[in-house]
């Protein structure tokens, strides 16, 4: 049979910096979920469940789990606001359009912090096997919500978890998507076509605090992404890299893990080599390396 997997390291690897030199490309993304998650009470099918105590309560509102959420953009997002704005670092912020629809402050927050609002569904949900035609408005809902929200349209998607079969065909489809981030299997940047995919990464990533995930303390997050910055920095001498970091408002935010974040970037930015970008700069970056012409909506 046709193996439609793709496990060979043959896919191009241009020999490149990143701008000013850098040989480290790192990616802070903020998911904006909260708003999005399933709730009986918003005429969804069913309540949410995950959170750092798993419960789920059926056939009834559940103001627990909805109060768990709140938490978020009422606390959780100002911290990583004033954390980035503190050390000038831009980041993404990977929005559903629920969420941002219910939190429009935040966008506007971030682009006037010089942040990307990116897509990241319109509820907090996977994909697979989602209708066609369902999941094609489910895409332009996201994009009317957070160009509302934001000023201008999402340019990059990233599907919770699993994709359906046709998310990236959808994508390319619209026209309106630079990137997504619907792969978890490099630690560069790689091309489908003209459509440029950076993957993301579930390790570098504050939801470790959750469900016996290996995070506890502040320092077990900043450990472990200094671990990983360390590591790519030193191979960046020699051929391109990109980390990508990934945070929750209502995960991160808190005030006993707030200082991982702190811990991380004042020694990330301690080093040479590095640049921190947001997802479209680091898309838009990558497409010229490879000798494609600038990007455009109409592409």
């Amino acid at each position: 049979m046709t193996d439609r997997r793709d496990f060979a390291p043959a896919r191009p690897r241009p020999d490149i910096r990143w701008p000013g030199g850098a040989g480290l490309a790192v990616s802070i993304v903020v998911n904006i979920e909260e708003g999005a998650e399933l709730s009986l009470g918003d005429g969804d099918e069913a309540n949410e469940h995950i959170y750092e105590a798993v419960e789920q309560v059926h056939d009834a509102t559940d103001p627990c789990m909805e109060s768990h959420f709140e938490y978020g953009p009422r606390a959780g997002w100002p911290r990583i606001r004033a954390v980035l704005a503190e050390r000038g670092v831009p980041a993404t912020l990977n929005a559903c359009g629920r969420a941002i629809a219910r939190t429009p402050w935040i966008a506007a927050e971030a682009v006037s912090d010089g942040h990307e609002v990116s897509a990241h569904g319109w509820r907090w949900e996977r994909h697979v096997g989602m209708d066609r035609d369902l999941e094609a408005d489910v895409i332009a809902r996201t994009v009317a919500a957070i160009t509302q929200a934001a000023g201008t349209p999402p340019v990059g998607w990233h599907t919770r978890s699993a994709t359906s079969d046709h998310t990236r065909s959808l994508l390319r489809e619209q026209g309106g998507f630079l990137y997504d981030s619907n792969a978890y299997n490099d630690d560069l940047p790689w091309l489908q076509g003209q459509h440029v995919v950076l993957p993301y990464a579930f390790d570098t990533n504050d939801m470790r605090f959750f469900n016996r995930g290996g995070f506890v303390f502040a320092e077990d997050f900043s450990r472990y992404c200094i671990a990983a910055f360390d590591r790519l920095l030193k191979e960046s001498a020699h051929a391109p890299r990109m980390l990508s970091i990934g945070l929750h408002t209502r995960i991160i935010g808190r005030p006993a893990r707030i200082a991982g974040l702190e811990q991380f970037l004042d020694h990330a930015l301690g080093h040479q080599g590095a640049w921190f970008a947001r997802r479209d700069q680091i898309a838009h970056h990558w497409r010229t390396a490879c000798g494609l012409p600038r990007w455009s909506p109409s592409t």
